[in-house]
């Protein structure tokens, strides 16, 4: 399967502007444009222009007709049977927006606002939404001019679309409510007008086109698939580096043995694993078979990674999807009632990404309690304090950071609890059957962010005992690749000779991850 970390070739131009309109994009795309790694812009293609006007004379036709279409002629949700005068048919769009403005708790990120604008403005590019030309136009300036909407991450069920986090999307739009511009919090209007966009006033459909859809869920799953396919590449230098460290056996990664078990994200990650080992440490093994957190690493890594092809199927086709309701073509005027708002797949599938995702950060706790153990590290110091260290009797090495790694990967797996399982009724029953998938997002980034705190710790464990070793002449070389990831760890977070406060280390560290600065994947 593609493991691509940005966009797919010919989808982003040479100036690293993604175009948006008129054909599909990457669920990698989400994260590019999350880190402002792209631009972007609106299609200038005719034809798909065309097609958005087509959509927007549609809805002007419904209203002329007087025909009777959910949320244009009526109310909304359980309140669809009622029949909206022509006289209030334009306060409707506007009445929806200002409702749903309930949302609480933290306000997103400015990534995950980022891929939530993107994922809203892709879906209504498919032309069968009945928005204007000028709506889409204004969302691509919004995202150009990185104009945020400050978004409440809380009052979502994912059934009827993140209506209520969406609904601060519409508002902006409108030049109401807050954004973040420029590092700063200040009322939509004022920034509308410094970037000389003119306030919306919502035609029919417009409203419910912004909010009934999935575009939090989805925005936040595709940065969640993308750090956590960083993640793979991460964990499988981190084993190869702590196998070195306490000399395992290298054919417990060996090619032969993984073709009879041919799980593809399995047999990737013990071919990665074993293309940095060297042939011999230096250091004689003690022991046949290593503990299960070196020996099966691949078994729990490959889990993740086919877990993630899978789940970039799914993501694909949702960020691609038209997604809210009713939905009309704008050749025929036909309009399609239905639930294309329900988050479902998203759901299921950041269920299932953060289960595996913890299980790769339970996994690298366990390679940890090895490495500090002098009891299972084959010769390397209690809690890998610097042999070089005049105090060394009264220093306690990587003990407390060991202790943070336990506390962190306890609470990643205690959020693997599905949040698909908790669907609830609600809204006088009409929403009786929800997805949740907008929690479950919230939940795998939570676990992402926890598994990644875990793989930071790791890098410098593993640079530690590393280091030790080449202090002790016990090493014979490594691969490049793999001394290119400890130059770009140590830089960061030089070897710890004497007690010393980490925290600002790690997090710099932590940062370093993120961006992508530190080289995982081996070379082609």
């Amino acid at each position: 399967m593609n493991q691509r970390l940005d966009p797919v070739p010919g989808q982003v131009s040479s100036g690293g502007v993604l175009e948006i309109g008129g054909r599909d994009l990457a669920v990698a795309s989400l994260d590019a444009v999350a880190r402002r790694r792209v631009s972007v812009s609106l299609s200038a293609d005719e034809g798909f222009r065309d097609r958005i006007r087509q959509g927007a004379a549609r809805v002007s036709e419904i209203i002329a007709s007087g025909r009777q279409v959910y949320g244009i002629s009526t109310g909304f949700g359980d309140s669809c049977t009622v029949s909206i005068p022509a006289d209030q048919l334009h306060v409707l769009p506007l009445n929806l927006t200002r409702y749903h403005g309930c949302g609480m708790g933290e306000y997103l990120s400015d990534e995950a606002v980022r891929a939530t604008m993107l994922a809203r403005v892709n879906s209504l590019a498919r032309g069968v939404s009945g928005v204007r030309l000028e709506l889409l136009e204004n969302l691509v300036r919004l995202l150009q001019e990185d104009v945020l909407p400050m978004m409440p991450a809380e009052g979502s069920v994912g059934a009827s679309g993140d209506l209520t986090p969406l609904s601060y999307l519409a508002a902006t739009l409108l030049g109401e409510r807050e954004v973040r511009h420029q590092g700063r919090r200040r009322p939509a209007a004022e920034v509308l007008a410094e970037i000389g966009i003119e306030p919306l006033q919502l035609k029919p459909k417009e409203g419910l086109a912004l909010m009934n859809g999935t575009a939090v869920m989805t925005g936040i799953a595709g940065i969640v698939w993308a750090r956590a396919r960083q993640l793979v590449h991460a964990a499988n230098r981190i084993t190869a580096m702590a196998s070195t460290a306490m000399a395992g056996n290298a054919d417990h990664f060996h090619p032969e043995l993984f073709a009879m078990k041919p799980h593809p994200g399995q047999s990737r990650s013990a071919a990665a694993i074993r293309q940095v080992l060297p042939e011999h440490t230096g250091v004689p093994g003690v022991r046949l078979q290593d503990r299960y957190s070196i020996r099966c690493a691949p078994h729990v890594i490959g889990v993740l990674d086919d877990t993630l092809d899978w789940t970039e199927r799914w993501l694909d086709i949702e960020f691609n999807s038209a997604n809210d309701n009713p939905l009309i073509d704008p050749v025929d005027g036909s309009v399609y009632h239905g639930g294309h708002f329900y988050g479902g797949h998203v759901g299921q599938a950041m269920d299932s990404l953060k289960t595996a995702i913890a299980s790769l950060a339970d996994l690298q706790d366990r390679q940890m309690a090895q490495l500090v153990d002098a009891r299972f590290s084959n010769g390397l110091p209690a809690n890998l304090a610097s042999e070089d260290n005049p105090e060394r009797d009264s220093s306690h090495g990587l003990k407390a950071l060991q202790i943070s790694v336990s506390a962190w990967t306890a609470e990643a797996l205690k959020l693997t609890m599905p949040a698909t399982a908790f669907s609830r009724s609600t809204e006088c029953h009409n929403q009786d059957k929800v997805s949740m998938g907008t929690i479950a997002a919230r939940d795998a980034l939570r676990v992402l962010e926890l598994a990644e705190q875990v793989c930071t710790a790791l890098l410098v464990t593993v640079s530690q005992a590393l280091y030790i070793r080449e202090q002790r002449n016990e090493l014979r070389g490594l691969p490049a690749t793999v001394e290119a990831t400890l130059e770009a760890v140590r830089q960061v977070c030089p070897p710890v000779h004497q007690d010393r406060a980490l925290e600002m280390e790690l997090r710099a560290l932590l940062d370093t991850l993120r961006d992508r600065r530190i080289p995982l994947e081996n070379e082609q």
